[in-house]
């Protein structure tokens, strides 16, 4: 076996403007959300929803991702800690002997980003009459595609990877000072959520609206959370008390997700989830 270990050395700032640097992980962050307005201007227009109510559903998605993640890490990963410096949840600044320090963001979570986006989609669809269900079947199509950008910026950042491992693929983390081949589980996931991606997207178009609403997004919940729960028996712990847990944290919080799947496609196979997609009313509710 040829071994084509990759020495990934690749600096995570692309150039820097004075004190403020331009990172790769902010970068393709954006990358994700402009991607994910593509997609889903073209998803909204197939069901000729107007574009405003996309417009709008994008500023809710996108506090909630923000909101979501930075609580999800505080509370299911480092609750400890954030718990007696709560400013610090919020805020990316630290309290030193010198003052207050600005320390950006340190940890972001996706499960919370996950439970942000349900949350705020609640809220945006008791304000129209866009059904709940509808929404997020074509949401989490973008939200694939999303992941994989995001996941590059971990790899970029040399962050969340995986175990040391011997087979010919194997990452070198120069910059978190690891000399061991180790998973690139950012790839991965990566490859993972572009796949999935793709099925639903050309599940959905195939279907062109013949399918039960929820059956998208509990293939989503499946497919995506199933993977997540796989790939982090590969993947380093990310916090020390990770280590004596059979299960961890990522894990964990997957699991309910999976079930949540299967519960959703056994209804969705049943028939449809919730009421469904009225343009007349829609077109009354946007006057």
């Amino acid at each position: 076996m040829v071994n084509l270990f990759v020495k990934w050395d690749i600096s995570p700032v692309i150039f820097k403007l004075g004190s403020i640097e331009v990172r790769w992980y902010g970068v393709l962050f954006a990358c994700a959300f402009i991607i994910s307005y593509i997609l889903l201007k073209r998803l909204f227009a197939k069901d000729k929803v107007p574009v405003q109510y996309l417009d709008k559903l994008t500023l809710y998605v996108f506090i909630a991702v923000l909101v979501g993640a930075r609580l999800g890490h505080c509370l299911f990963y480092d609750f400890s800690y954030y718990s007696h410096h709560i400013t610090e949840m919020f805020l990316p600044i630290k309290q030193t002997a010198e003052g207050w320090k600005f320390i950006g963001y340190q940890g972001l979570a996706s499960h919370g980003g996950a439970i942000g986006i349900l949350i705020a989609v609640w809220l945006y669809q008791r304000n129209t009459r866009l059904p709940y269900m509808w929404i997020l079947d074509r949401l989490v199509i973008a939200i694939c595609f999303a992941g994989l950008a995001i996941r590059t910026g971990n790899l970029f950042n040399s962050e969340i990877y995986g175990v040391p491992t011997t087979m010919p693929w194997g990452f070198i983390f120069v910059r978190d000072y690891n000399d061991v081949p180790c998973h690139p589980t950012q790839l991965y996931e990566g490859l993972s959520y572009l796949i999935i991606g793709l099925v639903l997207y050309f599940l959905l178009i195939r279907k062109n609206g013949k399918i039960n609403q929820g059956f998208i997004f509990s293939l989503f919940l499946i497919l995506v959370f199933g993977m997540r729960f796989l790939i982090e028996f590969i993947k380093n712990d990310q916090e020390a008390w990770e280590k004596d847990m059979l299960l961890d944290m990522g894990q964990i919080l997957s699991v309910p997700f999976v079930l949540a799947g299967f519960v959703l496609l056994y209804f969705s196979l049943k028939g449809n989830i919730g009421r469904k997609l009225d343009l007349k009313k829609l077109k009354n509710n946007g006057k």
